[in-house]
């Protein structure tokens, strides 16, 4: 007897998931690194795979999108009924550049298999996702002989360098891209193995302060004592940024935060991973403690946080008997919902100029200004998204935030206000995206495919 269009499309994928693997491995070969420096006709040819993968698992329009001055994106669709309800999937195909070769335990660029992993760059983030969105759509048109909704999915070519043209496309193709929900599958879970829904992201406001106080570098033996030194005046105005216990200490940036609600405080008890074990994901060196001031995901997810990213004055290399003329860091605060990144910016600003010595020359420069984000679980796609995620991977489904930004979703946000966004992603602590070894286990891709599968039939019935 045959079963239900569901149970077809579910069975249809369960002996060909090794193949869905060298699909995988096919488009980690490629690398597709979209960074300044680095040829982009690789990034072309990832573009034109991931067409070619599309045309075969039966979308009806596939074409690869050339915007100017974009690496190219690829536009794919299947309209099963235009009274059908249309979501919008996501994806990316471009890539981080390899970082230290030697490091990689496997070159970067030829996928391996180990211990149940896929090591290779991108295989990760997010060339996994293209794969997952290809197979699910595959198994409803060829399993169950047709899907429960339309589907349109994007697959960006710049989202490892800021997405920088994705607003404009999106404004370019807006009807084309209109749909009543969207599945951006570029997140992370906690754990491997559970899954996750991302319904927070910090943003982030990022600046750079340059210190001078003479015209260049000074024999520290001839002058040292009565000068000023720059990358002194630069160290104490950067510890003025934070207290002993690691809190922001800029006025105007101590925002005061509600308690996290009971509910969501049971939720973060309940993934495991107190201090000692968030410790160890960050591999602190021994006697280095995390702070104390909350549970170490709330300060991750929903509390603002201070880094500074580099600091020079000259480099070990260079280093010699002088005291430098010039001292450099960038700084960031990573800023969450309720927070203004220009008016984070401006108190940052002012804060580092209070804070310098001695009447030092400071210049100041912004770098970067991100919103942060966050999404209402009300309306019904997130619970179709939680109950197909458990389905899919067996476990319950965990709402989590991300103390990242991810520059995709502002502008999604923007092109559609109003429609709900759903976060996925395969990701997992032991993935290394952006850093050498990069990997992504193999069962948490079969099992984010069988989620996917039944998110097309809860979205059906949910929209």
């Amino acid at each position: 007897m045959r079963g239900s269009p569901l149970e077809s499309a579910l069975a249809f994928h369960e002996d060909r998931f090794p193949g869905e693997v060298a699909e995988l491995k096919r488009l980690v070969r490629i690398p597709s690194v979209s960074a300044d420096g680095f040829p982009e006709v690789e990034v072309a040819r990832s573009a034109e795979a991931v067409a070619e993968l599309l045309r075969r698992r039966g979308f009806s329009r596939v074409e690869v999108l050339a915007h100017d001055g974009a690496h190219p994106y690829v536009l794919a669709e299947h309209v099963e009924d235009p009274a059908l309800p249309t979501v919008l999937l996501y994806a990316h195909h471009d890539v981080q550049p390899p970082g230290e070769v030697r490091a990689w335990r496997s070159p970067p660029f030829e996928p391996v298999e180990r211990d149940g992993r896929l090591f290779g760059r991108g295989a990760a983030d997010d060339k996994a996702a293209v794969v997952v969105h290809a197979a699910a759509v595959e198994a409803w048109l060829r399993g169950a002989g047709g899907l429960p909704v339309n589907v349109k999915l994007l697959v960006e070519g710049e989202e490892e360098t800021g997405s920088r043209h994705l607003a404009a496309l999106l404004r370019r193709h807006g009807a084309e891209l209109d749909a009543s929900a969207l599945v951006l599958a570029d997140a992370g879970n906690v754990d491997v193995g559970l899954p996750c829904l991302t319904v927070s992201l910090r943003g982030l406001v990022a600046v750079e302060v340059e210190i001078r106080a003479f015209e260049q570098s000074l024999h520290s033996g001839a002058f040292g004592g009565p000068v000023p030194d720059p990358a002194m005046a630069l160290s104490k105005m950067l510890a003025s940024l934070v207290g002993e216990d690691g809190r922001i200490a800029v006025p105007g940036l101590e925002p005061s935060f509600p308690p996290l609600a009971t509910a969501r405080r049971e939720a973060l008890g309940a993934l495991g991973i107190g201090a000692a074990e968030f410790g160890q994901l960050a591999r602190l060196r021994p006697g280095v403690r995390v702070f104390g001031h909350g549970h170490p995901l709330e300060l991750c997810w929903w509390q603002p946080a201070l880094a500074v990213n580099a600091i020079q004055a000259s480099s070990r290399r260079a280093a010699r008997d002088v005291i430098n003329g010039a001292a450099w860091a960038q700084v960031e605060v990573r800023i969450v919902p309720g927070q203004d990144a220009g008016e984070v910016r401006d108190a940052l600003v002012a804060a580092l100029r209070r804070a310098a010595p001695w009447g030092v020359e400071v210049e100041l420069r912004t770098l970067e200004l991100v919103k942060p984000w966050a999404t209402d679980l009300a309306h019904p796609a997130f619970g179709a998204a939680f109950r197909a995620l458990e389905r899919g991977f067996g476990r319950r489904a965990a709402a989590i935030g991300c103390g990242g930004s991810i520059g995709f979703v502002e502008p999604f946000a923007a092109a559609f206000p109003d429609t709900p966004a759903l976060l996925v992603g395969v990701e997992d602590p032991l993935s290394n995206p952006h850093s050498e070894n990069e990997s992504v286990d193999l069962g948490s891709v079969r099992r984010a495919l069988r989620a996917e599968i039944h998110l097309l039939a809860e979205l059906a019935d949910a929209l």
